[in-house]
């Protein structure tokens, strides 16, 4: 690993040159970034879809449960199953963006969305769960793909290309957590609430096509630039074998953790405490409209510290102290606990995904490591929300899993110093 005088972002790495790949990945590269609107549009469209999928389930899951008879630890699976496909569809992720390309990748991935969203409302306990392994596979080959494309595309605004998206995909979440209930109550039923959003990726799928006929222009795709060796590197960074590249990973997937334990079961905490289904619904809202204040603002600082120790300390602290609020009085302080949660939730991703980029000395590397670090992340995250509803299950309290998280939180606050150093794989 190295260091340097401050966290500058790289310029992407070139394609090789003299090869025809290199020549035409590069002229794919000119035209689309002669288009930076559509390129802009298509990534906040990809990114309203990232995490509403599966905001959408969490003021339902009762209604799920009683309609399947599904008891608590099989109510967690219907969140923890796309967490899970999370991991398992970033391990392929890289591969699909050196083979076909990014911008094709993600069109096709926008596809996958939709249909998955529309499988899981077929009248089948299977179908809802099948329907969330397409669900889990589509966000992850976007979740991967993301961090490359935007170190590739725009080196010198990265960290503020990143608040973009983050705070996108958390937007998406609040308006479809805030929506569920009513459109549950509007449209007659959860399975009319849950695919409506289907709408949503076919918009997205559209904004991105343009994408995918401008990078044919070139050569058919546009993986090149991405995946090309730099000039002069003996060999690419293995970043399996990094102690940084693990670092970064472990604290992406320990803030996944938190972050999807609340998205399977904040709105249920507050229901068995006496609060309104309803209300549940827009308590959860809020908390992820405040994520987009941390998501945004939290990229924007860390692209400008030498080091980013002080935001790990901040947006973990926070956490824990909305955490052990949810235990200790989960209804009386359901507002602040939701908004001290959210500004540390939507700064910890913004931050989990900025330090992929910031650890990264070339857009190859980058794509290497938001691949690792997403696989293993997720794969880790998707425990969460299973192992909190089986300990809710055992004790019929909501205590252990939340001391549970605390602990997590530790975890996180020791591993994210350690990634925060101003040093890059």
């Amino acid at each position: 690993m190295t260091t340097g005088p401050g966290p500058r972002l790289l310029d992407a790495a070139p394609p090789v040159v003299g090869t025809e790949a290199g020549i035409k990945g590069s002229a794919a590269r000119r035209a689309l970034l002669r288009h930076p609107a559509l390129l802009l549009v298509g990534i906040v469209l990809a990114s309203l879809n990232m995490r509403a999928a599966l905001a959408s389930v969490s003021p339902l899951v009762s209604e799920l449960a009683e309609t399947y008879g599904l008891s608590s630890a099989a109510s967690s699976l219907v969140t923890s199953v796309p967490v899970l496909f999370l991991g398992l569809g970033a391990l392929v992720a890289p591969w699909l963006g050196r083979r076909f390309g990014a911008e094709r990748v993600l069109f096709g991935a926008l596809l996958l969305l939709g249909v998955g969203i529309l499988v899981r409302i077929l009248p089948s306990a299977a179908a809802l769960y099948g329907g969330g392994v397409l669900v889990g596979t589509a966000i992850a080959l976007l979740n991967v793909l993301m961090p490359g494309l935007i170190k590739r595309d725009f080196p010198d605004r990265a960290a503020s290309m990143t608040s973009v998206y983050t705070g996108a995909m958390i937007a998406g979440a609040t308006v479809v957590a805030a929506a569920s209930v009513p459109l549950e109550r509007s449209l007659g039923g959860w399975q009319a609430s849950l695919g409506v959003w289907s709408l949503l990726a076919a918009v997205a799928a559209l904004a991105w096509l343009p994408q995918v006929l401008i990078a044919r222009r070139g050569t058919g795709r546009t993986a090149e630039p991405v995946r090309a060796v730099p000039a002069g590197a003996a060999r690419p960074v293995n970043v399996w074998r990094s102690a940084l590249a693990w670092q970064v990973t472990l604290f992406m997937g320990l803030q996944s953790l938190w972050s999807y334990v609340l998205i399977a079961w904040m709105p249920t905490i507050f229901t068995e405490h006496g609060m309104s289904r309803s209300t549940a619904g827009v308590v959860f809202a809020f908390n992820n409209l405040i994520q987009v204040a941390g998501a945004f603002a939290v990229p924007l600082l860390a692209g400008r510290m030498r080091g980013q120790r002080p935001l790990i300390a901040l947006v973990t602290t926070l956490v824990a102290v909305g955490y052990a609020g949810l235990m200790v009085a989960p209804v009386q302080g359901a507002w602040l606990w939701s908004a001290v949660l959210g500004v540390g939730q939507g700064g910890a991703v913004g931050l989990a995904l900025t330090l992929i980029v910031l650890r990264s000395g070339d857009a190859a590397t980058a794509a290497r490591l938001s691949g690792m670090a997403q696989t293993v992340g997720y794969l880790l995250a998707a425990a969460g929300p299973l192992a909190a509803g089986a300990l809710h299950q055992a004790t019929g309290s909501w205590t252990l899993p939340i001391a549970a998280v605390l602990g997590v939180c530790a975890a996180a606050l020791a591993l994210g110093l350690l990634a925060a150093r101003n040093r890059t794989v």
